[in-house]
């Protein structure tokens, strides 16, 4: 289904000139010079407070929160409404659909398979569908890493007049598989549910039962998802009914897909402690083994060396000190987001019934997990108070000199200081100081920065060796 809201990736001193190694390590912040150590234990209350404002802003029907640090689930939440008429809250029993969270569990099934010996993932799609395009040069693995170049079925983001009747995934594949592909194979990267619903009915076929059945079996039953299914539920638990507002207008009923469209792009209902629970078993090694572990979270490059930053059903990205693996997902009036942090055994998975953006949310809940920078301790104010003393008093050209370490004292000539106020001045005062997040670098404490001047968006970064000495700002347009 539609990938809906992943985990999107995050992303440098007054030296006014532009310093090129400076700028160049700004560029890699997030990466080679960070050194982890575990985040703080993280306070519910918080977490509580994030999402209610969170679920205010989006104007959300309802919402069913999870979040696991250290292998541990710490908070299963519901909150809203399941349903508006008749009123239902959201609890944390409350099954919601996944969209396309499901194609991991469809990328690891086939693994799972593959495990066996029953198919393998660099299998070719003739192996199974000899009749679709191009089928002897695209490989099950490319179909879950959206490198095959078949047409994606559902790109829109409402149920269009095709997908309001019922069709078999056989019906899918015929129309939107059998046409010329997008492009060669393995040349770009691009979504697409149809791959999906291939991989799907290959796993199918090879092993001769129903993906459904095939997931409640090797997935469900052995992690232990209590809460989840193949399709809606219709063992009468309670589930969510989807919403959509069109053109801001109050919430109304949303109409689902057809029979069939979901399929192996997106048809499990879930919870959030089942999703958690799945999340520390694929993490542990609990469902697959290492190697399949490896191909489903490693990211593909293309046939240009241009990494794609997602592995089979999953986007592989750096955040900060960590490796994050996670997922969005959108069907007709809801949608998901399922993150997880590896190397802490961290997660957080958002279910909503109403069609908003889950990214920042996610975002800001994720970041209360991800390991933080081994940072030095600094003597003296905290970052924000400093840089906020150091700008003002640049902009007035009287910087407090004993604040400055020598190196900087000397770089920082009257004339520098003159000039850096005049064109400060010029652009307008300086407001909204934010440091974005501080890391390590060379024993020093780096300040992320970002600010405006006037009108003028403003990045950059504040060095303080542990004394509390300035020892370098640059800030440059972004």
């Amino acid at each position: 289904m539609r990938k809906g809201n992943s985990f999107v990736k995050y992303r440098q001193s007054v030296r006014i000139a532009v310093v090129p190694c400076a700028l160049a390590f700004l560029s890699i912040l997030s990466s080679h010079f960070l050194h982890a150590q575990s985040a703080q234990p993280v306070k519910v209350a918080e977490l509580d407070s994030i999402v209610r404002s969170a679920m205010k802003s989006a104007g959300m029907v309802g919402l069913s929160v999870g979040v696991m640090q250290n292998g541990v689930i710490v908070m299963a939440k519901g909150y809203g409404n399941a349903s508006l008429q008749p009123v239902v809250t959201v609890t944390p029993t409350t099954m919601f659909p996944v969209g396309s969270v499901t194609k991991q569990f469809t990328c690891s099934v086939a693994m799972l398979l593959a495990q066996d010996g029953t198919l393998s993932m660099r299998d070719p799609v003739s192996k199974f569908f000899p009749t679709l395009t191009r089928a002897k040069d695209i490989t099950l693995l490319d179909l879950g890493q959206h490198v095959a170049g078949y047409r994606d079925y559902y790109p829109l983001d409402f149920v269009d007049r095709e997908m309001q009747r019922d069709v078999t995934a056989n019906d899918i594949m015929q129309e939107y598989a059998t046409r010329p592909l997008d492009f060669e194979p393995g040349t770009r990267w691009s979504y697409s549910n149809t791959n999906f619903t291939i991989l799907g009915a290959a796993a199918e076929k090879a092993s001769g039962m129903s993906l459904g059945a095939l997931m409640q079996k090797r997935i469900f039953d052995v992690v232990g998802m209590k809460h989840t299914s193949f399709d809606p539920p219709t063992n009468g638990a309670a589930k969510a009914t989807g919403y959509f507002s069109w053109a801001l207008a109050e919430p109304t009923v949303a109409q689902p897909e057809g029979k069939g469209w979901t399929g192996a792009a997106g048809a499990i209902w879930s919870t959030p402690t089942d999703l958690l629970t799945w999340d520390l078993a694929l993490v542990t090694g609990k469902v697959l083994n290492p190697a399949s572990y490896a191909m489903l979270t490693t990211t593909r490059h293309l046939k240009d060396g241009r990494s794609t930053d997602y592995g089979c059903g999953e986007s592989v990205n750096e955040q900060g000190a960590a490796i994050v693996i996670s997922h969005g997902g959108a069907v007709s009036g809801n949608v998901t987001n399922n993150t997880v942090i590896p190397s802490s055994r961290s997660g957080v998975v958002l279910l909503a019934n109403s069609e908003v953006g889950l990214g920042p949310l996610a975002n800001a809940l994720t970041a209360k997990l991800l390991p933080s920078p081994d940072v030095p301790r600094i003597a003296g104010k905290p970052a924000l108070d400093a840089i906020k003393a150091y700008l003002t008093q640049l902009a007035a050209g009287k910087v407090d000199r004993t604040t400055l370490s020598d190196d900087f004292n000397a770089h920082l000539t009257p004339a520098r200081e003159k000039s850096a106020a005049e064109s400060l001045k010029k652009l307008g005062a300086i407001t909204d100081v934010q440091v974005v997040r501080t890391v390590e670098r060379g024993g020093l404490e780096v300040a992320v920065l970002r600010l405006k001047v006037g009108t003028v968006n403003v990045g950059g970064t504040m060095y303080r060796s542990p004394d509390g000495k300035i020892q370098q700002v640059l800030i440059t347009r972004q």
